[in-house]
């Protein structure tokens, strides 16, 4: 029996409390031995606080997680506990896929004004 992220976009990760101030890169999702991981789109929910001042964050792989999204700006997230986004690839765009081993994650660039954490789901699938 195939699991049901090899046959179907699904969320792969949850990720709470994730420091959207700080500049600093939060792993996300660690791809599993012997799988190749296609992100097809990242959820930021429940801020703690106004996201205002939150306008640079790259998502992806590697040090700076900059190989998926980058320059992502979620400071129009304001109302805390309810404001969510979703975050797709753009359009015909070549992305690279995620190796086992490899840790998807987020990378605060210019943070929040204030302090704030965020959840976060990562959605996809395994192949």
């Amino acid at each position: 029996m195939v699991a049901l992220n090899e046959t179907a976009i699904t969320r792969l990760s949850t990720t709470t409390g994730v420091d959207m101030k700080t500049a600093a890169k939060t792993t996300l999702y660690t791809v599993p031995t012997g799988k190749t991981c296609y992100v097809t789109h990242v959820v930021v929910r429940e801020p703690s606080a106004s996201m205002a001042g939150g306008t640079d964050y790259d998502i992806g792989q590697g040090a700076n997680a900059d190989t998926w999204r980058q320059t992502v700006d979620l400071s129009s997230m304001t109302t805390a506990s309810t404001d969510y986004m979703v975050i797709a690839g753009a359009d015909v765009t070549k992305y690279t896929d995620s190796a086992a081993g490899d840790a998807f994650g987020i990378k605060v660039i210019t943070g929040t004004t204030a302090a704030c954490t965020a959840v976060i789901d990562v959605f996809g699938f395994l192949a």
